[in-house]
Protein backbone atom coordinates (compact mmCIF):
# COMPACT_ATOMS: atom_id res chain seq x y z
CA UNK A 1 0.00 0.00 0.00
CA UNK A 2 3.14 2.71 1.25
CA UNK A 3 4.66 1.75 -2.97
CA UNK A 4 1.57 2.39 -4.45
CA UNK A 5 1.08 6.21 -6.25
CA UNK A 6 -1.32 8.61 -5.08
CA UNK A 7 -3.80 9.10 -7.80
CA UNK A 8 -5.32 12.03 -8.32
CA UNK A 9 -8.87 12.77 -9.99
CA UNK A 10 -9.93 15.76 -11.35
CA UNK A 11 -9.61 17.68 -14.55
CA UNK A 12 -6.21 18.52 -16.59
CA UNK A 13 -6.11 22.08 -15.06
CA UNK A 14 -5.09 23.91 -11.51
CA UNK A 15 -8.53 24.48 -9.78
CA UNK A 16 -8.94 23.27 -6.29
CA UNK A 17 -6.49 20.23 -7.21
CA UNK A 18 -3.38 22.44 -7.86
CA UNK A 19 -2.42 22.81 -3.86
CA UNK A 20 -3.17 19.14 -3.53
CA UNK A 21 -0.07 18.54 -6.43
CA UNK A 22 2.23 21.56 -5.08
CA UNK A 23 2.26 19.87 -1.86
CA UNK A 24 2.80 16.43 -3.25
CA UNK A 25 5.85 18.17 -5.19
CA UNK A 26 7.11 19.79 -2.07
CA UNK A 27 7.40 16.21 0.48
CA UNK A 28 8.99 14.77 -2.88
CA UNK A 29 6.19 12.15 -3.56
CA UNK A 30 5.29 10.95 -7.28
CA UNK A 31 1.72 11.19 -8.07
CA UNK A 32 -0.37 9.87 -11.13
CA UNK A 33 -3.22 11.52 -12.75
CA UNK A 34 -6.33 10.01 -14.09
CA UNK A 35 -8.29 13.57 -15.51
CA UNK A 36 -11.49 13.78 -16.05
CA UNK A 37 -13.08 15.02 -19.37
CA UNK A 38 -16.62 14.26 -19.49
CA UNK A 39 -19.80 14.27 -17.55
CA UNK A 40 -19.32 10.43 -17.56
CA UNK A 41 -16.66 10.34 -15.51
CA UNK A 42 -17.85 12.39 -13.26
CA UNK A 43 -21.04 10.02 -12.96
CA UNK A 44 -19.14 7.24 -12.76
CA UNK A 45 -16.94 7.88 -9.66
CA UNK A 46 -20.05 8.98 -8.30
CA UNK A 47 -22.61 6.12 -8.63
CA UNK A 48 -19.39 4.23 -7.60
CA UNK A 49 -19.15 5.75 -4.15
CA UNK A 50 -16.17 6.88 -4.74
CA UNK A 51 -16.56 10.65 -4.06
CA UNK A 52 -17.73 11.18 -0.46
CA UNK A 53 -19.95 14.38 -0.81
CA UNK A 54 -20.29 13.70 -4.76
CA UNK A 55 -16.77 15.82 -5.72
CA UNK A 56 -13.74 16.27 -6.71
CA UNK A 57 -10.84 16.96 -6.02
CA UNK A 58 -10.62 13.15 -4.80
CA UNK A 59 -7.20 10.93 -4.44
CA UNK A 60 -6.68 7.54 -3.84
CA UNK A 61 -3.82 7.27 -1.30
CA UNK A 62 -2.57 4.50 1.44
CA UNK A 63 -5.97 2.77 0.62
CA UNK A 64 -8.08 5.64 1.20
CA UNK A 65 -10.36 7.81 -1.47
CA UNK A 66 -9.76 11.42 0.47
CA UNK A 67 -11.92 14.28 -0.93
CA UNK A 68 -12.41 17.75 0.72
CA UNK A 69 -9.24 20.17 -0.49
CA UNK A 70 -7.88 21.09 3.09
CA UNK A 71 -8.41 17.81 4.57
CA UNK A 72 -6.33 16.31 1.81
CA UNK A 73 -3.69 18.62 2.55
CA UNK A 74 -3.90 18.17 6.15
CA UNK A 75 -3.15 14.44 5.35
CA UNK A 76 -0.51 14.88 3.05
CA UNK A 77 1.16 17.65 5.19
CA UNK A 78 0.84 15.65 8.53
CA UNK A 79 2.44 12.33 6.81
CA UNK A 80 5.28 14.28 5.62
CA UNK A 81 6.21 16.11 8.25
CA UNK A 82 4.85 19.86 6.63
CA UNK A 83 2.44 20.09 9.46
CA UNK A 84 4.55 21.94 12.22
CA UNK A 85 5.93 19.97 15.50
CA UNK A 86 3.49 20.42 17.88
CA UNK A 87 -0.23 21.77 18.43
CA UNK A 88 0.80 25.76 18.43
CA UNK A 89 3.23 25.05 15.43
CA UNK A 90 0.02 23.24 13.89
CA UNK A 91 -2.17 25.90 14.28
CA UNK A 92 -0.36 28.83 12.76
CA UNK A 93 0.38 27.05 9.80
CA UNK A 94 -3.17 26.27 9.55
CA UNK A 95 -4.60 30.13 10.04
CA UNK A 96 -1.55 30.96 7.80
CA UNK A 97 -2.88 28.18 5.12
CA UNK A 98 -6.78 29.32 5.85
CA UNK A 99 -6.07 32.77 5.03
CA UNK A 100 -4.01 32.27 2.32
CA UNK A 101 -6.57 29.95 0.75
CA UNK A 102 -9.26 32.55 0.58
CA UNK A 103 -6.96 34.57 -1.65
CA UNK A 104 -5.97 31.53 -3.58
CA UNK A 105 -9.84 31.28 -4.18
CA UNK A 106 -10.07 34.47 -5.96
CA UNK A 107 -7.72 33.30 -8.62
CA UNK A 108 -8.86 30.24 -8.72
CA UNK A 109 -12.76 31.80 -9.88
CA UNK A 110 -10.66 34.25 -12.04
CA UNK A 111 -11.17 32.53 -15.07
CA UNK A 112 -14.61 31.86 -15.12
CA UNK A 113 -15.81 35.24 -14.43
CA UNK A 114 -17.28 37.02 -17.48
CA UNK A 115 -14.37 39.04 -19.50
CA UNK A 116 -15.77 42.32 -18.16
CA UNK A 117 -15.15 41.46 -14.63
CA UNK A 118 -11.86 39.93 -15.01
CA UNK A 119 -9.99 42.94 -15.30
CA UNK A 120 -11.71 44.62 -12.35
CA UNK A 121 -11.43 41.19 -10.37
CA UNK A 122 -7.64 41.28 -10.90
CA UNK A 123 -7.37 45.43 -9.66
CA UNK A 124 -9.60 43.79 -6.16
CA UNK A 125 -7.41 40.42 -5.98
CA UNK A 126 -4.65 42.63 -6.21
CA UNK A 127 -5.78 45.05 -3.52
CA UNK A 128 -6.64 42.61 -1.26
CA UNK A 129 -3.19 40.78 -1.62
CA UNK A 130 -1.43 44.01 -0.82
CA UNK A 131 -3.75 45.42 1.70
CA UNK A 132 -4.77 42.76 3.71
CA UNK A 133 -2.69 39.54 3.02
CA UNK A 134 0.65 40.44 2.43
CA UNK A 135 1.62 42.48 4.81
CA UNK A 136 0.75 39.46 7.67
CA UNK A 137 3.53 37.75 6.11
CA UNK A 138 5.84 40.43 5.82
CA UNK A 139 5.60 41.21 9.42
CA UNK A 140 5.34 37.64 10.20
CA UNK A 141 9.29 36.85 8.48
CA UNK A 142 10.50 40.55 9.62
CA UNK A 143 10.13 39.69 12.84
CA UNK A 144 11.14 36.37 13.48
CA UNK A 145 14.01 36.65 10.68
CA UNK A 146 13.35 33.11 10.33
CA UNK A 147 13.48 31.35 6.27
CA UNK A 148 10.48 29.63 6.77
CA UNK A 149 6.61 31.30 8.26
CA UNK A 150 6.95 28.71 11.12
CA UNK A 151 9.05 26.71 13.34
CA UNK A 152 11.81 27.71 10.55
CA UNK A 153 11.26 24.41 8.39
CA UNK A 154 9.27 23.77 5.45
CA UNK A 155 5.72 23.69 5.95
CA UNK A 156 2.27 23.93 4.26
CA UNK A 157 1.77 26.99 4.86
CA UNK A 158 5.14 27.91 2.94
CA UNK A 159 4.10 25.73 -0.11
CA UNK A 160 0.17 27.36 -0.09
CA UNK A 161 2.02 30.79 -0.14
CA UNK A 162 4.56 30.45 -2.52
CA UNK A 163 1.74 28.71 -5.15
CA UNK A 164 -0.32 31.58 -4.48
CA UNK A 165 2.92 34.36 -5.15
CA UNK A 166 3.27 33.06 -8.21
CA UNK A 167 -0.29 32.85 -9.36
CA UNK A 168 -0.54 36.48 -8.52
CA UNK A 169 2.39 37.54 -10.17
CA UNK A 170 1.31 35.71 -13.11
CA UNK A 171 -1.59 38.38 -13.25
CA UNK A 172 0.71 41.32 -11.61
CA UNK A 173 4.42 40.64 -12.35
CA UNK A 174 4.93 43.82 -9.39
CA UNK A 175 2.91 42.32 -6.36
CA UNK A 176 5.53 41.65 -4.08
CA UNK A 177 7.21 45.29 -4.74
CA UNK A 178 6.39 46.97 -1.47
CA UNK A 179 7.58 43.26 0.49
CA UNK A 180 11.23 42.72 0.53
CA UNK A 181 10.35 39.89 3.09
CA UNK A 182 8.74 38.61 0.64
CA UNK A 183 10.66 38.79 -2.31
CA UNK A 184 13.56 37.24 -0.66
CA UNK A 185 11.50 34.62 1.26
CA UNK A 186 9.67 33.76 -2.49
CA UNK A 187 13.31 33.16 -4.25
CA UNK A 188 14.33 31.12 -1.17
CA UNK A 189 11.15 28.59 -0.97
CA UNK A 190 11.47 28.16 -4.86
CA UNK A 191 14.53 27.32 -4.36
CA UNK A 192 14.15 24.00 -1.99
CA UNK A 193 15.18 21.08 -4.21
CA UNK A 194 11.94 19.78 -4.90
CA UNK A 195 9.78 22.78 -5.38
CA UNK A 196 12.57 23.79 -7.27
CA UNK A 197 12.23 20.47 -9.35
CA UNK A 198 8.32 21.39 -9.31
CA UNK A 199 8.87 24.71 -10.97
CA UNK A 200 10.76 23.34 -13.87
CA UNK A 201 9.29 22.73 -17.27
CA UNK A 202 8.11 19.32 -17.72
CA UNK A 203 6.75 18.51 -13.68
CA UNK A 204 3.11 18.17 -13.28
CA UNK A 205 2.31 21.89 -12.36
CA UNK A 206 -0.41 23.32 -14.76
CA UNK A 207 -0.59 26.04 -16.90
CA UNK A 208 -2.85 29.22 -16.29
CA UNK A 209 -6.20 28.18 -16.77
CA UNK A 210 -7.07 28.71 -20.59
CA UNK A 211 -10.44 28.63 -22.81
CA UNK A 212 -10.15 24.73 -23.45
CA UNK A 213 -10.00 24.05 -19.61
CA UNK A 214 -12.99 26.50 -19.06
CA UNK A 215 -14.71 24.96 -21.11
CA UNK A 216 -13.85 21.43 -19.97
CA UNK A 217 -15.22 22.16 -16.34
CA UNK A 218 -18.34 23.94 -17.37
CA UNK A 219 -19.06 20.81 -19.57
CA UNK A 220 -18.14 18.25 -16.61
CA UNK A 221 -19.94 20.37 -13.62
CA UNK A 222 -22.85 22.14 -15.17
CA UNK A 223 -26.34 20.70 -15.38
CA UNK A 224 -27.22 19.59 -18.61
Amino acid sequence: MEDKKPKLHYPNGRGRMETIRWVLAAAGVEFEEEFLETKEQLQKLQDGNHLLFQQVPMVEIDGMKLVQTRSILHYIADKHNLFGRDLQERTLIDMYVEGTLDLLELIIMHPFLRPDDQQKEVVSMAQKAIFRYFPVFEKVLRDHGQRFLVGNQLSLADVVLLQTILALEEKIPNILASFPHLQEYSVKVSNVPTIRKFLEPGSKKKPPPDEIYVRTVYNIFMPS
